[in-house]
């Protein structure tokens, strides 16, 4: 079954990409049913799991000559992140119904993608999760150089080459975990029950190394998020969403599932470098995202905020002297429950700055003003996306950012009350955009489209991919057991596996 799940996407996007044929209004309604029947099968497998081991898991042998082999499974870390990415890319298929060029291979694409991002998440092996990691740079490339508007081709070849880079310094961490186990494997489940380089000695630092800088490239983390900014702002606005939502997520899962079991001595002695650079981050996120002037561009800064967040939670967690083993692991658990909030509402922010472009053809929110007359249902949904980011009671991101400061404070109390200080800087700058974009005298850069009553405002297929992830982010923020209760034994096992 879940193996069916990672590659139906695949499957239907062959068919498209042959059928050359297929009517565009059936193009779009077959990408929306294959994501919505992917949605089903994660909560299928999400229904069934029983934890807290790997569940739904398949391996066969693959390349045994090089102790890889066709290794998947779900667990607590996982299943969020599943559900996240076929939530997420529903809503980018559901956006599209309109207005999208050359539909066929976009939306094939976007099917592509999606298998390389179940897969990732689902892969128990290091070569595949390898594989998939890189695939998901190739698809994204050709989305921006594709189908993105200011300089896509540019954009795409330096998100191209910072990523592929970085993945190259994964390789070689993969490698050398591989030369140093005995018998040699790439086997997830068999790397963390017998770390190979557990000592934390200077070898298991070079792979730390190695693991964590393209892993920090992909999240992205200071000072490696240069790609970040120009890759998002000419994206088109589905490109984007499953940028921020999907792929960044790729690097702060590797980082607990890869990193921090596998090589339990190495992260615990360096520690306090990935909770300094998980400050910085945060903090230089916020500062950056408060100086911009572009709507969309603010919002990729926040990304950076954000997963500086995670990492800090996920650095505490190594630093075991200092803090009880509850402490640590609600720490994790806020990590990943802020990988989950940041994606849905992350997602709806970029699909929204997508509707801005579409009607105004800029992202300048000088060029907007009063946007709340003419477009509420648009002011009202980037208000309650802007408030969920910002970290407000009631909604996901409160949830997440809690739990990681009540996680880290005792392991990490300076850098920790650091962090604490881009929510306020967070708060502001969106504060901020709201004033410039929705009130004030109106203004709106496209005249003959301000001359059209209601048509700056959300159409019905805008309104039900956007919705949905809002509707999610709040269901966490007042219900968070629904996620917490599958997060928590896994959050608790990768701790004890740190500790070791």
């Amino acid at each position: 079954m879940l193996s069916l799940t990672v590659f139906l996407p695949l499957a239907a996007a062959v068919v498209l990409i042959v059928w050359r044929g297929l009517p565009d209004t059936a193009v779009r309604w077959t990408w929306v049913a294959v994501s919505a029947a992917e949605l089903a099968a994660v909560v299928y497998l999400w229904v069934t799991y029983q934890g807290p081991d790997l569940g739904h898991e398949t391996n066969r042998p693959w390349i045994p000559g090089a102790g890889s082999g066709y290794h998947i499974g779900v667990d607590g870390l996982s299943l969020p992140l599943l559900a996240l990415t076929a939530v997420v890319f529903l809503a980018c298929a559901l956006y599209s119904l309109r207005g999208q060029r050359d539909i066929r291979r976009f939306a094939a694409l976007f099917l592509a993608l999606e298998t390389t991002s179940l897969g990732l998440f689902a892969a128990a092996d290091l070569i595949l999760f390898f594989l998939f990691f890189d695939l998901s740079i190739v698809g994204m490339y050709f989305v921006i150089a594709g189908w993105g508007h200011g300089e896509p081709a540019r954009s795409a070849l330096k998100f191209f080459l910072y990523t592929f880079l970085g993945s190259l310094a994964l390789l070689l961490g993969f490698i050398g975990l591989y030369a140093a186990s005995s018998p040699h494997t790439f086997d997830m489940a068999e790397l963390t029950r017998r770390p190979p380089l557990e000592d934390g000695g200077p070898a298991g630092a070079l792979v730390l190394l190695a693991i964590a800088i393209g892993l920090a490239v992909k999240t992205p983390t200071f000072p490696f998020h240069t790609w970040l900014p120009p890759a998002h702002t000419d994206a088109p606005a589905a490109g984007s969403a499953v940028l921020a939502a999907i792929l960044l997520k790729m690097g702060t899962y590797g980082f607990v599932r890869i990193a921090m079991p596998v090589l339990p001595g190495s992260w615990r002695r360096y520690a306090l470098a990935f909770v300094v650079i998980g400050v910085i981050s945060a903090l230089y996120g916020a500062l950056v995202a408060l100086a911009q002037t572009s709507f969309k561009r603010m919002i990729a800064y926040t990304s950076v905020n954000h997963m500086g967040y995670i990492l800090l939670a996920l650095g505490a967690a190594g630093l075991i002297a200092q803090s009880d083993a509850q402490a640590r692991s609600v720490a994790v658990t806020g990590a990943v429950v802020q990988m989950v909030s940041h994606g849905l509402i992350t997602g709806a922010l970029f699909l929204l700055s997508g509707i801005l472009w579409d009607r105004g053809g800029t992202y300048e929110m000088d060029s907007y003003g009063g946007l709340a007359g003419p477009a509420p249902r648009f002011a009202a949904f980037t208000a309650i996306a802007a408030f969920a980011s910002l970290g407000l009671p009631g909604f996901s991101g409160f949830i997440a950012e809690f739990q990681i400061f009540a996680g880290s404070l005792g392991s990490a109390p300076v850098a920790t009350a650091l962090a604490l200080l881009g929510i306020l800087v967070t708060a502001g700058l969106f504060l901020w955009a709201l004033h410039r974009l929705f009130l004030g005298p109106a203004r709106h850069p496209r005249a003959a489209v301000r001359a059209v009553p209601g048509v700056l405002d959300l159409r019905p297929a805008e309104t039900w991919a956007v919705a949905p992830l809002l509707a999610l982010a709040l269901a966490i923020g007042v219900f968070p057991r629904l996620l917490l209760d599958t997060v928590d034994p896994a959050a608790r096992t990768a701790v004890e596996l740190v500790a070791r």
